[in-house]
Order: C-alpha cells, then sequence, then structure tokens
C-alpha cells in the first residue's frame, strides 16, 4: 500500500488521517505520530489523536504551522502503543509520503 499526503506549505489543514487495519482496537492505547525529512532525520515525533478506538480505528495528526514551513517530501508514520505496552507501527510496510508544496511566496496573509 502506497500512501501520498500533500499539504501546502504553512497549512495546517486538512488533518492527516490514518486508517488502521480492521483487527486493531486502539481501547487504552497511546499514539504518536513520526515524520522525516525523506531518507533524512525525524523533524517530528508528537503525540497523535486517536479519533476512532474501535474498528475501523483511526488515528491523526493535527499540523502546526511550522511543521509545514519547510517545502520538499516527507516520510511518516503512527507509533502505537497498546495498553499491555506492545509497540506496533503503521503503515507496517514502507510509509506515508507527505509533500509540502511550496505556495506563492510574498504574499500577504488573510486580513484579520
Amino acid at each position: 500500500m502506497h500512501n501520498v499526503f500533500v499539504i501546502k506549505r504553512g497549512d495546517t489543514s486538512p488533518a492527516l488521517r490514518y486508517l488502521l487495519p480492521a483487527d486493531v482496537s486502539l481501547a487504552g492505547a497511546q499514539v504518536a505520530f513520526q515524520m522525516r525529512k525523506h531518507h533524512g532525520e525525524a523533524v517530528i515525533d508528537i503525540p497523535a489523536v486517536i479519533e476512532t478506538v474501535f474498528a475501523p480505528a483511526v488515528v491523526a495528526y493535527e499540523w502546526r504551522q511550522s511543521d509545514t514551513a519547510l517545502a520538499g517530501r516527507y516520510q511518516a508514520e503512527f507509533k502505537l502503543i497498546y495498553a499491555d505496552g506492545a509497540i506496533e507501527t503503521f503503515p507496517n510496510r514502507g510509509f506515508i509520503d507527505v509533500f509540502v508544496a511550496e505556495d506563492v511566496p510574498g504574499l500577504p496573509g488573510l486580513p484579520g
């Protein structure tokens, strides 16, 4: 399975959501979102949100503006720590490819 998520530089929406396999229950679990530059060092390692505990279980990461400040290719994953202490990473094979696209530079933001 190949996952690609695209967001513009500086954007904080939409959240990155990941649907877990049907046999995964997140009752009592914790989840972290981890992202690194494509084949580089980690740039994010922070708690994520469990949106749905039981099948279909969904985890999500709500972006901060600093997360998308630099355009480029990234690799991401969700690391689950189950109630019994077992750890499992999703996707199990490969990564979620995150592409932070360039925006139009030099334009002012929306009026406040």
